[in-house]
Order: C-alpha cells, then structure tokens, then sequence
C-alpha cells in the first residue's frame, strides 16, 4: 500500500470514529433528556391527581375521571392507580391501559419514595405520597409517543449524516493528500527519468521550505557527486586505454619488424609469433575499455557537450550491417560457416530498416558472431532475421558448444565474465557486455537462452 493511501486511510478512519462517537453521545444525552423530561411529566401528573383526589374536597373520584378525561396535557396511554396505606386500591382513571404492577413495587415505594422504569413501550412511575400522616402510593404509567417519535428521528437522522458525512470524508481526505503529496509524486517521476546519461539533469528547486524541497536539494547535491565520480571513472579508463594504445601499437610492430627482417630459428619463431598474439589480445582489451568507457559517457564528454561521432542516428537496414560483420569475422575465421535465413514482410516499405549508429551496430554483431565461432563445435552458426511489422524485428543467432550453468547464463553479460567453456579461449570478457551497452542505447533488447538445447540462442529484439 502506497504512503498516499496509508494516510488518507488512517486520518478518514480517524474523522470516521470520531463523527461515531459524536453521533452516539448526541444519541444517548437526547435519550436521557427525553426520559428525564417524561419522568417529570408523570410526577407531575400523578401529584396532581393525588392532591386534587385527596386535598380537594369538593373534587370526587367521578369528577377527577372526568377532569383526567377532558385535561389539555393528557398523556398517550395514559394511567393512574391510587393506593392507600394498606394498599388497596382507592382510584383508577377511566383509561383501558394497563400498568404491570405487584405488591413488591408498593413496598419498594414505602422504602424509596420513588421509582421509574420502562415497560415496553411505556414509562411507568411510582411516588410515595403523604397526607394527614397517611401514606399513599400513586402509579402512573404513559407512552411517550412524540418523544419516541423525535428520538427515532433523530437515530435516522444521525445514521443518514454519519453515512454521508464519511463519504464526504474520505472522498475529501483522498483528494487533499493527493494535492498535497502532489510534488511527491513529480519528484518520485523526476527521479526515474534520470539515467546514467542524464546524471547532469538536476530537478527544479524552489524557495520553500518543505520537506519535500529540501529532498530535493539533497538529491540534487547527491547526484552532482555521483556525475563527478562517474566522470573521474570514465576519465581515467579513457585516459589509461588511450595511453596504453601507443606503446602496444609500436611494440606490435616492433615485433612484426622483428620477425620478418631477421634470421630466426623455429623455437624463436614461435616465441615470438605466441608474444605478438598476447599483445594483439592485449591491444583489444585496450580498446574494448576504451569503447566501454565512450558507452558510460555517451551523452556528454569532459565538458559536458555532446560527442556527435556517437549521438547522429540515421536509417539503416540491419541485413545489410549483420552481412557486413559476418564479413569481417569471415577473414579470421575462414572455416566457419555462417548460414542466413531472412524472413522479409513484403507488405512492408521500410522492410529492414532500423535508426541508429552504423559502426555501433556493426562492432556488436562483430562481437555476437565473434563469440559464436569461439564456442561452436560443428564450426556453424545460423542467423535468422524476420520482420515481424512495421515496428518490429527478430534477429536469432544460434550456435551448438557447451551447456552454460543457471549462474553462468545470469552472469553472461557483466563485465570480464568468462564461462567454464571460455579456459581455452583468448577474450577479454569485455565482448557480451559492450554488446549490450551499444544495444541498451539504441533501445534494443537482447537476451540469451538455451531453450533450443543443445543450441544456444542471442535473441535481439528492434
């Protein structure tokens, strides 16, 4: 879950708990109102009853029925039970309800004064009252209809508000953490545009002072630190294989020099032809440096500007660059047999055609075709070049020789990786992963599988 979502989540949690709670307690203090309120309703009504019945003279049981009958305030459901010392019963009101009382509620009366409760849907309270040192116990009992009514509303009420009020919520919250972590998520996208060819690329600062600013400021000092390291690195590589160039190439010719103008015997003779293959082999890990470390820096040289000998595409057509190479490694390997199969879309104009740097393309299949005349044993090798449409092209190349390990084939195109079957073989290491700089600048995929067992398979995709 993204740090976005974790926030709006917890703080519209948060608000939703606390409108829960609000809505509860505006539920329970209503609720009590109401009950405190009718209780006062009934004790004022069953006191009125009992003094008019008892302290009113001119004022008989008919005539108080009758009073209660035809009263303004009357209640829903309403009735009232009078009872004197010996609990018997001295006044019922003409109503048809009903109260559930026993002799155990009279005694609790004499003992507590006063009780309430609720019985289903009525309220029924009981007083103690005294008169002329006699004691009396009055029960009324009554449906608070309107109160009811007004608590079920307000229950309604409150669960429409909550429902719509947490949508609001949590509709509101998602929307304000997204505008607020906004410049996050520019910066988060700043930074995965940046490659190892856009180090100098800083990302736009401002005169806030938020966290998200200063972030950036220190991401920006970060990457000024990392380009200087990166241009110390390809400076020194560039420099050392450029020195180093000088004195191979004269030591080169001194030795062909030597073997052609003087008189040797076959010992000395094969000495130095085995001397003059090292600096050959020495002279190509020279230059595979030095092309690695053009690769690393591609963009930009020492000041900063761009090399044009590496950045001016143009429209090639790939069938002609792999005939090309095939060429080349045709004269140092004149045995191997290179076998072509060219599937070409007829339907399309620009058949073949790829955009990219000629003598790139043409040093990575030198490279690919190279390594599959090394590590063939039948001394053949198939190519196979298929457009797949307008957009897109296959180029297959296989060859048989020995399996690779699971580790050997994850490893194959990092730097100086020679395999179990390369302790034979004169190479660098350096070849697969010049290939797949030159192909990763170009935006073309390469891969390696031996799902063709026992052949193995480079897989380039244009």
């Amino acid at each position: 879950m993204t740090l976005k979502r974790r926030i709006s989540i917890s703080i519209a949690f948060a608000f939703s708990i606390f409108f829960a709670m609000a809505g509860i307690l505006i539920y329970f203090f209503f609720s009590s109102f109401r009950s405190e309120e009718f209780e006062e309703r009934l004790s004022e009504k069953a006191l009125t009853t009992a003094k008019l019945l008892l302290e009113v003279k001119e004022v008989d049981k008919q005539l108080l029925k009758l009073i209660d009958k035809n009263t303004l305030h009357k209640l829903y459901n309403e009735k009232i039970l009078v009872f004197d010392e010996n609990f018997n019963l001295i006044y019922s009101s003409i109503d048809d309800a009903v109260i559930d009382w026993d002799m155990e509620d009279l005694k609790q009366l004499k003992v507590g004064k006063q009780f309430f409760r609720k019985e289903g849907k009525k309220d029924v309270l009981g007083i103690f009252y005294d008169f002329e040192k006699t004691d009396y116990y009055v029960l009324v009992s009554a449906e608070d209809k309107y109160g009811n009514n007004k608590l079920d509303y307000l229950f309604y009420l409150l669960i429409s508000t909550f429902c719509i009020g947490i949508f609001i919520i949590w509709l509101s919250v998602y929307f304000f953490i997204k505008q607020l972590l906004k410049p996050l998520d520019i910066f988060e996208k700043q930074i995965t545009d940046i490659s190892i060819q856009k180090l100098d690329s800083l990302l736009p600062e401002n005169n806030q002072n938020n966290e998200i600013n200063l972030l950036t400021k220190a991401f920006n000092t970060l990457l000024v630190r990392i380009d200087k390291a990166f241009i110390t690195q390809r400076e020194f590589s560039a420099n050392a294989s450029h020195e180093l160039r000088t004195p191979l190439t004269r030591l080169s010719f001194q030795l062909e020099n030597l073997r052609k103008n003087f008189t040797h015997t076959e010992e000395v003779k094969n000495y130095l032809e085995d001397i003059s293959n090292q600096v050959i082999e020495l002279t190509e890990l020279v230059n595979s440096l030095l092309l690695l470390s053009k690769m690393n820096g591609i963009n930009r040289n020492k000041q900063g500007k761009q090399d044009k000998q590496l950045t001016d595409f143009e429209t090639l057509r790939i069938d002609e660059i792999i005939f090309s190479a095939a060429q080349q490694v045709k004269k140092q390997f004149p045995f191997f047999d290179f076998n072509f199969e060219i599937i070409e879309n007829e339907n399309i104009e620009t058949a073949m055609e790829v955009t990219g740097i000629k003598s790139l393309f043409e040093i990575a299949f030198i490279n690919l075709l190279k390594n599959a005349c090394l590590y063939s044993h039948s001394q053949k090798a198939k190519l196979s070049i298929e457009q797949l449409d307008e957009q897109k092209i296959l180029v297959r190349i296989f060859n048989d020789g020995k399996e690779l390990s699971q580790t050997e084939q994850q490893t194959i195109f990092e730097p100086f990786m020679r395999g179990q079957n390369a302790v034979s073989k004169n190479g660098s290491g350096l070849g697969l992963r010049i290939v797949q700089r030159i192909f990763d600048y170009h935006s073309v995929s390469i891969a390696y599988s031996s799902d063709f067992a026992p052949l193995h398979c480079f897989e380039i995709r244009f």
